[in-house]
C-alpha cells in the first residue's frame, strides 16, 4: 500500500526514499520561479535541495509562479502535497528516489496583483525562468526580441495587469524602483543561446514600449546572467506515477523522472546576492558562452539529429532510436563531421569525451524519454539548435550534407505521416503552418526554405537549397531507412 506524499507522511516513507535533510518549514523564500515544470523540479530545485541539506542558504527557498492555463492544475497538484516533489533518477545501473522540499509556495496563476506584490518583496533577490525555448518572443530569423508579438502588445497596453512572465517581471521591477528597493537578478534556466541576454532583451524591449525611462533604469541596474543547464527530463505519464507507487510505495500526483547526470554553468553576476550553489556542483564562470554553444549544438542538436528519423520510423523511445544502427551511425557521422568541428574550444572540456557521454545518456534505457518529445516544437528549436551550425559551416565553405538531411527529415516529419503511413499528431505550436508548408515542399522544396523567419539567409543559400531538395526527394521516393543507408555509404 502506497503512502500519499505530504509533510505529515515524510516519516512514513520507505527507507529507500530519501527525504529532505532539513526542516522545510524553516525555509524562507528568496527566489520566485516562473515555469514550475519537470525540468525545473529536476534541476534548479534539486541543487537548492542539496544546498539546504548542507545547512546552507535556507533563505533562498523557491516561490513558484506561472502564466499558462496548465499552471493552475500543476499548482493544485503540488499544493495538495505541501509543495513536495519526488525526483527519481534512473539509468541502467542506478535508481534512486528522493523527496525535495525547496519550494515553499506557488502563487496563483493569473493573479497579477499577488505575483507583482511578491516580486516587489525585498526578500526576493532572484527571479528565475524555465518557460521553454518558444516563450521568449524571439523572431527566429533575426534572433531578436519581437515587440509586435500579440502577448507583448497586450501587456504594453495593460502594464498594471500583465499576463506574460516578462510583463510581470517588469511590473515587479517598476514597483521596486518606485519604492526604492534594490532590483532582483533575473536568471533564465532555458536552453537558449545567451539566455540572459535574450531575457534582458525581452524585459527591456517591453519596457521601451511602456516607459523608456524605466527601460533605461532596467538596463543600468538589473543583472541578467547567462547560464547553461542540462539534465534529460521527460514528461511525466501514468507510467511513471504507477512505477513510483509500485517500486517505492509512494503516491505523488506529479513525480519527476530524470537521468542521474546534471550540469549547471552560470555567470557570476548576482548583485543582490545568491545561494552558495558552488557548494553543490554548480560551476560559476565569467563567460558561459562556450559552454552554451557546446551543449546546444552537440546535445540539443544531437537530439534533433536522432528525433526525426526515429519519428518517421515509428520508434517510440529515445534509447530505442539509439539501438537502431542507422540512426546511431547518422548521429556519429553528423557530430564528428559537421557539428563538433563547428563548436569552439571549451575550457577544461574535451569535446570528443563530451559527445561520448551524450551518446551514453541518449542510450539510457531506464529514463523513458520519448522521440515525440524530442520532435516537439521544431519551429522554435531548429533556429537555435541546428540552423546556426549550418550558417557557420556555409560561411566557412564547409560541407553541410548531413545537416541538410536533418532539415529534410524535419520537413518530412512535419508532413504529418510516418513512413508506415501512421498519422503524426500535431507536435508544434505552429503545426498547421508547418504541415501546410511541408505538403507544398513535397513538390517544391524551396517552399520549406522560404520560411524566412526560420531559415533566414541559410534558406537562400544555393548549395544548401540544392542539397536539401535532393535529400527530401530521396526521402519521399525511398523512405527514411534507405535514405540514411545511402547517406552513410
Amino acid at each position: 500500500m502506497s503512502v500519499k506524499l505530504s509533510f505529515a507522511n515524510l516519516d512514513k516513507l520507505s527507507e529507500n526514499v530519501a527525504r529532505p535533510g532539513y526542516v522545510p518549514t524553516d525555509l524562507t523564500p528568496g527566489i520566485v520561479h516562473f515555469g514550475v515544470g519537470n525540468f525545473h523540479r529536476a534541476h534548479q530545485a534539486v541543487y537548492l535541495d542539496d544546498l539546504f541539506g548542507k545547512g546552507l542558504g535556507h533563505d533562498w527557498a523557491i516561490v513558484g509562479a506561472g502564466v499558462l492555463p496548465a499552471d493552475a492544475a500543476a499548482r493544485e497538484k503540488l499544493k495538495a502535497q505541501d509543495w513536495l516533489t519526488t525526483v527519481v533518477e534512473q539509468d541502467s545501473g542506478h535508481m534512486a528516489a528522493r523527496v525535495t522540499a525547496a519550494m515553499v509556495d506557488y502563487l496563483v496563476p493569473g493573479d497579477a496583483d499577488g505575483i507583482i506584490a511578491r516580486l516587489a518583496d525585498p526578500q526576493i533577490r532572484i527571479v528565475s525562468l524555465t518557460i521553454t525555448e518558444g516563450g521568449y518572443f524571439i523572431d527566429p530569423a533575426s534572433g531578436k526580441f519581437n515587440p509586435e508579438s500579440a502577448e507583448i502588445v497586450a501587456d504594453a497596453r495593460n502594464p498594471a495587469t500583465p499576463k506574460t512572465a516578462f510583463g510581470l517581471i517588469l511590473a515587479g521591477l517598476a514597483r521596486r524602483r518606485a519604492e526604492d528597493v534594490a532590483p532582483f537578478t533575473v536568471m533564465s534556466c532555458d536552453n537558449i543561446p545567451h539566455n540572459g541576454r535574450v531575457t534582458a532583451d525581452a524585459v527591456v524591449g517591453l519596457a521601451r514600449i511602456i516607459d523608456p525611462d524605466l527601460a533605461d533604469w532596467v538596463e543600468r541596474n538589473v543583472s541578467f546572467p547567462n547560464g547553461m543547464v542540462d539534465r534529460i527530463t521527460p514528461a511525466t505519464t501514468e507510467r511513471e506515477t504507477r512505477f513510483l507507487a509500485d517500486e517505492f510505495g509512494l503516491e505523488d500526483a506529479w513525480p519527476v523522472f530524470c537521468e542521474p547526470f546534471r550540469q549547471w554553468v552560470l555567470e557570476d553576476r548576482f548583485p543582490a546576492g545568491r545561494p552558495a550553489l558552488e557548494k553543490v556542483g554548480v560551476t560559476f564562470v565569467d563567460d558561459v558562452s562556450s559552454f552554451e554553444q557546446m551543449k546546444i549544438r552537440i546535445l540539443n542538436g544531437g537530439h534533433a539529429v536522432i528525433a526525426y528519423p526515429a519519428g518517421l520510423m515509428d520508434i517510440h523511445f529515445v534509447h530505442e532510436a539509439m539501438q537502431e544502427p542507422l540512426i546511431a551511425a547518422f548521429l556519429e557521422r553528423l557530430e564528428q563531421d559537421e557539428i563538433i568541428p563547428a563548436v569552439p574550444p571549451v575550457p577544461g572540456v574535451v569535446l570528443e569525451d563530451y559527445f561520448r557521454l551524450i551518446q551514453q545518456r541518449f542510450s539510457n534505457p531506464r529514463i523513458g524519454d520519448t522521440v515525440r518529445r524530442l520532435c516537439l516544437d521544431g519551429s522554435n528549436r531548429q533556429p537555435k539548435f541546428i540552423i546556426p551550425t549550418i550558417a557557420d559551416r556555409l560561411k566557412a565553405g564547409q560541407g553541410i550534407a548531413g545537416l541538410a538531411l536533418e532539415s529534410a527529415l524535419w520537413c518530412r516529419y512535419c508532413h504529418g505521416t510516418t513512413d508506415s503511413g501512421a498519422v503524426i499528431e500535431p507536435n508544434d505550436p505552429n503545426w498547421e503552418r508547418m504541415q501546410d508548408t511541408a505538403k507544398a515542399a513535397k513538390d517544391d522544396p524551396s517552399t520549406w526554405l522560404a520560411m524566412e523567419d526560420i531559415y533566414g539567409e541559410v534558406g537562400r543559400n544555393p548549395l544548401f537549397a540544392e542539397t536539401f531538395a535532393g535529400h527530401l526527394k530521396t526521402l519521399w521516393e525511398l523512405g527514411t531507412r534507405e535514405t540514411l543507408r545511402r547517406f552513410l555509404m
